[in-house]
């Protein structure tokens, strides 16, 4: 696979689990990304979440996507940073209802938006279990 054919995979395959590291402790938690593109991979969490606490102590994290129908998993690499930007965050809330009542009850200021910039990634199928791990640099 190359890029484009991982984002593409990513865009099929939203539903990611995302480790961190909390001290000297990982921490996954599975998550919904809400954009990939070239640029990055956008998603977003809660001020008042251990994500934002664990992103803001240390940026660097792994994203984890499985397709039972593909017979394919896809590990990306890469380092988290914020964006400040309230159109997105407006879209976001738009686009997903279930996030509308916290917005009424906290404002948009509780929502934090990142972007994952992804460094490298490696590619799982039960054919090439046994072989050597290739990596996709970004």
């Amino acid at each position: 696979m190359n890029k484009s054919e991982i984002l593409e995979f990513l865009n099929r395959n939203p539903v990611v689990y995302l480790a961190t590291v909390e001290g000297k402790n990982p921490r996954v938690r599975g998550m919904m990304l809400y954009r990939i593109t070239p640029e990055g991979i956008i998603f977003h969490t809660g001020k008042t979440k251990d994500l934002h606490k664990q992103l803001g102590s240390n940026p660097q994290v792994e994203l984890c996507a499985f397709s039972q129908k593909e017979n394919m998993q896809v590990r990306l690499s890469g380092k988290a940073e914020p964006l400040e930007d309230e159109a997105l965050k407006k879209e976001m809330v738009e686009n997903r209802p279930f996030m509308k009542p916290w917005v009424a009850k906290y404002g948009m200021d509780l929502l934090t938006v990142w972007r994952i910039k992804p460094d490298k990634a490696c590619v799982w199928t039960m054919e090439s279990n046994f072989e050597p791990k290739k990596y996709i640099e970004f």
